[in-house]
Order: C-alpha cells, then structure tokens, then sequence
C-alpha cells in the first residue's frame, strides 16, 4: 500500500507530478495507490497530513505489542518521578497542596484509568 500525501500548492514539486507518479506506478502493478492532496499546502508538512499518516500506519502495519512502551506504575515511583509525570500530565495545579506520596500516586493513578 501506498499514501502519497501532496499540498496541492506546492511551488517545489507541483501536484501534477505526484499525479505522473502515480500513473506511472499503477502501470508498474501498484494496486492500492491514494494520492491525497492537500488544500492550499505548499512544500511542507500539515497537522492533517500527520494525522492520515498515522491512520494508513495503524491500518497497513501489522500490531507489534513488543514495541509498546510500559508505563512505570506511580506506586513503584520515587517522589521525583511523581511529580515530573504529574507534570508531564498536566495535573500540576491539582497537585498543589498535596504532601504524602499516597497522595501523588493516586492522582496519577486516577489520571491513567481516565485515558
């Protein structure tokens, strides 16, 4: 499968070359080609782009569970790392006035189980 993402006002490499690509690979026995242009995007990358990206990702490549990352659980976490993911989180202002570490963990923990 191929996703060819393409602004449709790209001054470097105009639209109508990514069309000739995609000609000229369907003629090679290219069989899922999407060619996808781009609104008024010039020669660089837009947030949309990304997100279509990821989407053809997600859908052509097979689940790979060894590539996961695993989240340290808050309780086996030092107080440091407590509030350095706290504020990774965004939690920062919740976590004003809190004292004990029980306290941190479990608004870390809570923070999880609502993702």
């Amino acid at each position: 499968p191929i996703l060819h993402c393409h602004g449709s006002a790209d001054p470097m490499v105009p639209l109508a070359v990514a069309q000739k690509s995609q000609e000229l690979l369907a003629e090679k026995g290219a069989k899922e080609y999407v060619l996808k242009p781009y609104a008024g995007v010039v020669h660089t990358v837009s947030m949309e782009e990304i997100q279509d990206v990821k989407d053809f990702l997600k859908r052509v490549l097979p689940p790979d569970d060894s590539c996961k990352i695993a989240v340290k659980d808050p309780g086996d976490m030092s107080v440091k790392e407590l509030k350095a993911a706290i504020r990774k989180a965004g939690l920062g202002q919740q976590a004003v006035g809190l004292m004990e570490k029980q306290e941190f963990v479990k608004l870390l923990k809570d923070h999880y189980e609502k993702e």
